[in-house]
């Protein structure tokens, strides 16, 4: 079924208000889009919502001359969007500030950069004091924003509405309220697999992570460090302003929820759920990566830590388009650990996908693809290195197996 016509007086609802959620509605408020609405179960800034976090890394890498792949070039296209968009924009600029990227590993195989051979070449990146491990066998080279986009699209008339939640016409959630829309645009993330049937190209994936607390002064010297990434063990990220918190994440492929899931005639899928602990496993691995670069700081307790969802498309790459069935839904999805960084410009080309005029070189990569997830194999690990070296499964991991941070919430939020 075609869409319905659309103009500046069409009603449009957005079901999720994470970092795609609240972009693209900045987006449509700004092309003057005048009944717009947002569906959330949560206030803005949801707690289950990929980009919810303290801080993120935004990485940009152009292309080399002479590749012609057309999920790097959608990428890149993408990417330099989001890029101009952080640095000039004023919604987010404020939020952002470049500290640059080590990568490291066991293998010199990573590419072709400057290399670090030795403790004393990984220590000389960062101030005095702050890497004092032995980096044993590693090697190297050194190559609170969804909010403000919230104030600003409500400023600009978008509604949003923070509680449960032939064509698709509209929503209701659960409170009983239906919301009625000429167009819809499905932007929940991860969760979006439990609302709409997408054929086996979502995979809902988590990582966790965890944060130390600093002292104001430690906070002060860990300032504009850049981030240290290990490609098998994990990385880190500089201490917040507010909190002084120094945010950890061990790498791995994923964790996975297989269940048997009645949205989706009982097959096997992965279901998200939020929890404010992470497995003990990840936290030896993130400690295990702290003795490494910084063993004064690898038994300080955490204060906080959470696994954080993503959806992997079959190839990684965004799926923005609208459903071959039902003409006024697009749908948004399909992150794939991509895509809170892409949050001031992601917004853009959504509206644009909406209006019809998404450009050639991402329209034919983010295209709705089922043929892509023909006999899926969900355990996958997509390119993904780190820990086990496989797909975790959180079925495997018993309720006695997680941490049990003081004032972190345990269980399902």
């Amino acid at each position: 079924m075609p869409p319905r016509p659309l103009d500046r007086t069409s009603s449009i609802l957005i079901v999720g208000g994470g970092a795609w959620g609240c972009s693209t509605a900045l987006h449509l408020g700004r092309r003057g889009y005048e009944n717009v609405k947002v569906l959330d179960p949560y206030a803005i800034p949801s707690p289950i919502a990929a980009g919810s976090d303290v801080n993120k890394i935004m990485e940009h890498k152009e292309l080399k001359d002479g590749i012609s792949d057309a999920k790097g070039i959608a990428f890149a296209t993408c990417t330099r969007a989001a890029l101009k968009g952080w640095k000039t924009d004023p919604v987010f600029a404020p939020y952002f500030h470049e500290t640059g990227f080590i990568i490291a590993g066991h293998t010199p195989d990573l590419g072709d950069y400057v290399a670090l051979n030795s403790p004393d070449d990984f220590r000389a990146t960062m101030p005095p004091g702050v890497l004092t491990g032995d980096f044993p066998g590693w090697k190297g080279w050194i190559s609170k924003s969804m909010i403000s986009a919230y104030t600003e699209a409500k400023r600009l008339g978008v509604t949003f509405i923070e509680s449960e939640m032939g064509d698709v016409i509209g929503a209701r959630t659960a409170d009983g309220v239906v919301h009625h829309a000429d167009h819809m645009i499905l932007a929940a993330g991860a969760g979006s697999d439990s609302l709409l049937d997408f054929k086996k190209q979502l995979r809902p994936t988590a990582w966790t992570l965890s944060h130390i607390r600093m002292t104001p002064e430690e906070a002060q010297q860990y300032r504009n460090l850049p981030v240290l990434f290990n490609i098998a063990k994990g990385f880190f990220m500089e201490p917040d302003e507010h909190n002084h918190e120094l945010k950890i994440c061990d790498e791995h492929p994923g964790y996975c929820n297989f269940i048997m899931d009645p949205n989706h005639n009982g097959a096997t899928t992965s279901v998200p759920f939020a929890r404010n602990q992470i497995p003990l496993e990840a936290e030896a691995r993130a400690r295990d990566f702290l003795r490494d670069i910084m063993p004064h700081l690898a038994d300080r307790p955490f204060v906080s830590a959470r696994i954080c969802w993503d959806a992997d498309t079959p190839d990684r790459a965004f799926l923005i388009d609208r459903h071959p069935e039902y003409g006024s839904l697009l749908v948004a999805v399909g992150g794939s650990g991509n895509g809170a960084m892409q949050m001031p410009s992601i917004g853009g080309f959504i509206a644009d996908g909406l209006e019809g005029r998404l450009v050639k070189e991402l329209k034919d990569v983010v295209r709705w693809r089922s043929e892509t997830a023909v006999g899926r194999d969900w355990h996958s690990t997509q390119g993904r290195r780190g820990g086990p070296n496989k797909v975790i499964d959180f079925q495997d991991v018993k309720d006695n197996e997680w941490t049990q941070i003081h004032g972190a919430q345990g269980g399902d939020i």
